[in-house]
């Protein structure tokens, strides 16, 4: 009878053991930079930069280039002249070019018209060819996507995204990374993705390791065309599965999973965490979906390519202020106008992106070659590539997430030290997902990254 009762209790330890081991909530050390990043960014500033820009009468790709003070040239000249201004402030800190390609026979761009974006890129200190990006458009439209004569404002499609752009880069040119941010002003993006797709073709071209590309796009609107008015949601678009999986590698997600998981998805995660820690009043909803219903942004150039990417914008869109004529019909106005962008909200959409791109420009680079096993084990053991040192002078360690199958978010972490593989005792492989993410030696983190291909931020 002692011996059974003994037993019992053992028999009860263990459980109560694996039960908590399971149950450990995420921990995260908090970042009093990102805190100072996120109330920096200045609402009057972005209401200048949009202002500038609706002056400029139309950005359509296809309108006035020669002109200083309208259309698309004037437009894509002031905008570099103000990366070069932030580059100056910050000693030269960022490099400023435009990137161009000249487009014709297409459906919206039938004769040869030079497509130039603006970039400005903030090299990092120890590991420079590892890119966040975050961009906007430049380019704007009216009901007719080929009128590039009528006034197209674009005040909040797209001009609140360049206006964000543009801020996020002079608050986060104060600091230095480890990795490297570039701010990109695309053009193109109504008649076709043209910018995002030059961008991501030259960058696979030159090797850029690209690790997450934050697309902004209507950033400034808090009146839906649903009557709703609210300031505190918005909205991360993160596609599924990779648009570059092989069919061996479907074949293996088939067993192992990984539709939820993608990189950009748990992108979108990492961007949602980041908004209930450091935006106060802010709280983002991750849709699993590339974009809008049968819509498209300039993050899916870059899924194209097989890059993390998301779409960032406003919950509730007005439709009766995009891609329309300017004018009043039965009381109700139409048009993309300045009355129709909220500053504060685009500040508040802003600052989020830049405390997004800041911790994971100072995060050492997401874990490499993650992998998984357990199958038929009371036990999970994960492994991955040590990072280098000398791009990722910063690490700490490792940091092993898990959630089960069905929850939206990681709700499960463990710091496992400097090491390249962890068994996670009593965690069984069945019911759960599993990530890991790398940690620098003051607590920013990379985005979780989920075993196998299907999970992959690349090396």
């Amino acid at each position: 009878m002692k011996h059974i009762f003994s037993a019992g209790i053992a028999l009860a330890l263990t459980l109560t053991t694996a039960t908590s081991y399971a149950q450990s909530p995420p921990s995260y050390q908090d970042q009093q930079r990102l805190h100072d990043i996120a109330k920096a960014v200045s609402a009057k500033h972005i209401e200048q930069d949009i202002r500038t820009l609706v002056g400029f009468g139309t950005r359509h790709t296809l309108s006035e280039t020669a002109s200083d003070t309208q259309g698309i040239g004037a437009a894509r000249r002031w905008i570099k002249s103000e990366f070069e201004q932030i580059s100056q402030d910050c000693g030269g800190c960022l490099e400023v070019y435009f990137q161009s390609k000249t487009i014709s026979g297409e459906t919206r761009i039938p004769g040869a018209t030079e497509v130039v974006s603006v970039i400005a890129v903030q090299r990092g200190s120890h590991d420079p060819d590892r890119y966040v990006l975050m961009s906007g458009d430049i380019d704007s439209r009216v009901s007719d996507v080929m009128n590039s004569a009528s006034i197209s404002p674009g005040a909040n499609d797209n001009a609140s995204g360049v206006a964000g752009t543009l801020e996020a880069a002079r608050v986060l040119s104060k600091y230095t990374f480890n990795g490297s941010i570039v701010y990109a002003a695309l053009a193109g993006e109504e008649q076709g993705l043209f910018g995002g797709k030059i961008l991501a073709e030259q960058a696979q071209k030159d090797g850029w390791r690209i690790k997450a590309v934050l697309n902004n796009d209507m950033i400034g609107n808090i009146e839906g065309i649903n009557g709703v008015i609210n300031n505190t949601t918005a909205r991360i678009f993160a596609e599924g599965t990779r648009q570059t999986e092989t069919s061996e590698e479907a074949i293996t997600r088939r067993f192992t999973g990984g539709e939820v998981d993608s990189p950009s998805r748990n992108l979108a995660r990492y961007i949602d965490w980041m908004a209930d820690r450091y935006i106060p009043n802010l709280d983002t909803m991750v849709i699993y979906r590339l974009d809008r219903f049968g819509r498209g942004g300039h993050h899916r150039p870059f899924n194209d390519l097989g890059y993390p990417g998301v779409r960032i914008m406003e919950t509730n869109e007005n439709y009766n202020r995009q891609h329309q004529d300017i004018r009043s019909e039965n009381g109700i106005d139409y048009g993309d106008t300045i009355e129709g962008v909220n500053f504060d909200y685009a500040a508040k959409l802003t600052a989020l992106n830049a405390v997004s791109l800041a911790g994971m420009a100072w995060a050492p680079s997401p874990p490499a070659k993650v992998k998984i096993a357990g199958a038929v084990k009371p036990s999970t053991t994960l492994s991955w590539q040590a990072l280098s040192s000398k791009q990722n002078p910063q690490l700490k360690g490792y940091k092993i997430y898990w959630r089960y199958t069905d929850a939206p978010q990681w709700q499960y972490s463990r710091f496992v030290g400097n090491v390249d593989t962890f068994t996670l005792e009593n965690v069984v492989i069945d019911n759960y997902f599993f990530g890991v993410a790398s940690v620098s030696q003051d607590g920013a983190e990379s985005p979780v990254v989920f075993p196998g291909a299907a999970g992959a931020f690349g090396e």
